[in-house]
């Protein structure tokens, strides 16, 4: 349950003047009057309601607080004087309102037979606190029935005395608590709001929804289908930033409504596909999904793709290969084999300031070191004219400037929120923080039409971190934004072309669990949203992400490789998924608590050997080719037997050509590949999985 004592943790409302009438200690009928403050915190995944009494002489160590025991019962207990004597810290929340919050849980505190603990004076008995998880129910007084109360009642029916806002402003708390909670007038009591407690995995991405006019329709009680979705409907057309509402609603409509629409009746779980085309439409401004067959479009049946092969990893780059590829004038030598090698093992962390400028295309392959140095001169110039730009705007400017206003104010948002547990970032007043706003407000002058998109501080966070230099940092970010520039825009095309493209890659390898997915309402892979708008920057551990950006940064062994990836990890989970018949909301929950414990060398692998296996297909359909960037004309199967080449008929990508003689690669059967490479690998191999 909550910690007693003061409670640390970011205030969300706060309020004086909130009285609890009572009797304690008179003779007469006249209430006692015991006035107080009353405050809701958010610490962690946990949000505390407290009341105490406004009394300098208050010994805060008989401050109660609520706690479960084994069977459920709420019970009262006295707080640790160890920990009575706490400060107020006032913490800001630093986790992005996408990112996944997990659940805490308080040690249960020790007390004796049940029994409340006894006070120095009447006013400290009236004290409490309490996670908003055990709340069950709130009472409303009556309309003109003098002071404003409310009384909040727990789970087991514990029921906390009233309280009296002699100042007015109880709907603040209603809606402060509204933002993590929501509350349903009682089909008995309209006075009375019942509480339902929505899991923030499942919920917490994006903005969040529960600002939002739909959140009111929603908590109405509108829980008819087709009333819930002709409300995110007119949400969407009142909205004034169509691109707001996109990122807003998509990642938390989506459990909202689906959790409100599951009822007790089994056949309510199931909707029928043109309800689930309408729901993404809107989710997903021009999102086209239909449900007959359009002329032309290539019907993707189940094809036998082959035996999978077994790949190797190879340890990273190091120092001394890197150097051994450059010329006497700073020239990268041998780029395609210097490629695969990246793709192959990743960089060690001593090159990655230096390769992944080259990489993102901030420095061309084939400059020289001298090149390279005129190029920064130039881009030094062009970042502080831009940079200038924007500190220049006085506050009367700034005023008139409603566009710039929002940017600043959602990058200082943002930034404060940041890989804030990374030590780069970690602190108060962290020059890194700095760096970090400076180079989003930059970039908005850069890029004004775009500006600044809830998302792009996570991907310039490790770009900071590796490049340690605010205007390298801002070419490698804008160069990477050249890449991921249709996520952000406002009709979200990347957005909507990838997950149509990852729907057809799954299907083709694996048409029973998408089938699977489609009738638990999942078959448009929504929850693949966040790991396709910002490249899988919160699903794996800060390091692993340096490691998997920059092997696709190599473009390598295909277009669209991070889609392979999403396959490959859905494709680990479809056994849990299946067998244990998840549903919707389940599927939902088990996709975002994969965050951090996915091990990327794996996916890597298992990434890999699906491109294989597509690349030697003889029938690999057309969409699928134009989706990898493979010439379906050039794709053949070699012929296990004849013992010739593994790479004969091998279709490359477009604009790399990929040689699978780089490292060994092993066959179904075990058979290897003893080819000689060009650029001599390390003997070690960091990871072989199999198929």
């Amino acid at each position: 349950m909550a910690a007693a004592g003061v409670v640390s943790g970011k205030i969300i409302y706060e309020q004086e003047g909130v009285y609890i009438h009572s009797s304690f200690g008179k003779t007469s009928d006249q209430d006692s009057l015991i006035s107080g403050i009353l405050r809701v915190l958010e610490k962690d995944a946990e949000v505390i309601v407290d009341w105490r009494p406004l009394d300098d002489a208050l010994d805060s160590s008989s401050i109660l607080y609520a706690g479960k025991d084994s069977s459920s019962v709420v019970e009262w207990t006295q707080a640790p004087k160890e920990r009575a004597h706490r400060g107020l810290e006032h913490l800001n929340s630093y986790e992005a309102e996408w990112d996944m919050v997990n659940t805490i849980s308080f040690k249960k505190k020790p007390h004796t037979n049940g029994d409340a603990p006894s006070h120095r004076n009447g006013k400290s008995k009236w004290s409490f606190l309490f996670s908003l998880t055990d709340l069950k129910s709130i009472k409303q007084n009556k309309e003109g029935m003098g002071w404003s109360y409310l009384v909040f009642c727990l789970k087991d029916d514990v029921v906390l005395p009233a309280l009296h806002f002699h100042q007015g402003d109880s709907k603040l708390l209603i809606d402060s608590l509204e933002k993590y909670v929501v509350l349903c007038e009682s089909p008995q009591d309209k006075r009375t709001l019942l509480v339902n407690y929505q899991n923030k995995s499942l919920s917490q991405s994006f903005e969040n929804l529960l600002d939002e006019p739909a959140y009111g329709i929603i908590q109405a009680g509108l829980l008819e289908r087709r009333k819930l979705l002709w409300a995110v409907h007119q949400w969407k057309k009142i909205k004034k930033d169509p691109y707001t509402a996109t990122m807003v609603g998509f990642s938390k409509v989506t459990n909202y409504i689906f959790d409100s629409l599951r009822g007790s009746d089994p056949s309510a779980h199931q909707r029928p596909p043109t309800e689930m085309a309408d729901f993404l439409s809107d989710a997903i401004p021009g999102l086209k999904i239909n449900q007959q067959e359009e002329p032309g479009f290539e019907v993707i049946t189940r094809i036998d793709l082959g035996d999978r092969p077994v790949v190797q990893r190879r340890e990273p780059v190091s120092l001394e290969e890197w150097t051994k590829n450059i010329d006497s004038e700073g020239r990268i030598l041998n780029v395609d084999n210097m490629k695969q090698m990246i793709f192959r093992g990743g960089l060690s962390h001593v090159l990655r300031k230096q390769a992944w400028k080259f990489l993102l295309g901030y420095f061309p392959w084939d400059s020289t070191k001298e090149e390279r140095t005129q190029l920064q001169k130039q881009k030094i110039d062009e970042y502080f004219r831009m940079k200038l730009q924007w500190k220049s705007v006085s506050e009367e400017q700034e005023k008139r400037n409603s566009r710039l206003r929002d940017y600043r104010s959602l990058i200082e948002k943002d930034v404060n929120r940041t890989d804030r547990t990374n030590k780069f970032y970690e602190g108060q007043d962290n020059p890194g923080l700095i760096l970090l706003h400076d180079i989003l407000m930059t970039y908005c002058m850069y890029d004004f039409d775009l500006g600044y998109v809830q998302g792009m501080s996570d991907l310039l966070s490790p770009l900071l971190y590796v490049m340690e230099n605010e205007v390298d940092a801002f070419w490698c970010f804008a160069s990477y934004m050249d890449q991921m520039h249709q996520n952000f825009e406002e009709q979200m095309q990347g957005m909507k072309t990838q997950l149509i493209q990852l729907s057809t890659l799954l299907r083709l390898l694996d048409s029973g669990f998408c089938s699977y997915l489609e009738s638990q309402d999942s078959g448009y892979l929504y929850f693949c949203f966040r790991w396709l708008l910002i490249r899988f920057k919160r699903e794996f551990s800060f390091l692993d992400i340096l490691r998997l950006w920059e092997v696709m940064w190599t473009e390598l062994p295909c277009k669209n490789f991070h889609l392979l990836l999403c396959c490959a990890i859905l494709e680990s989970e479809k056994q849990q998924i299946m067998e244990k018949h998840y549903g919707f909301n389940e599927i939902l929950k088990h996709i975002n608590e994969l965050s951090m414990k996915i091990d990327v060398e794996d996916v890597l692998c298992k990434a890999e050997a699906i491109s294989l296996q597509m690349v030697k297909c003889k029938e690999l359909p057309q969409a699928v080719c134009e989706i990898l960037g493979l010439q379906d004309s050039e794709v053949t199967t070699p012929d296990s037997d004849n013992g010739e080449d593994e790479n004969v008929g091998m279709t490359s990508c477009p604009t790399s050509a990929f040689q699978s003689n780089s490292l060994p690669v092993l066959a179904a059967s075990g058979a290897r590949d003893d080819n000689p490479t060009e650029i001599s690998m390390s003997p070690n191999v960091s990871r072989v999985t199999p198929a």
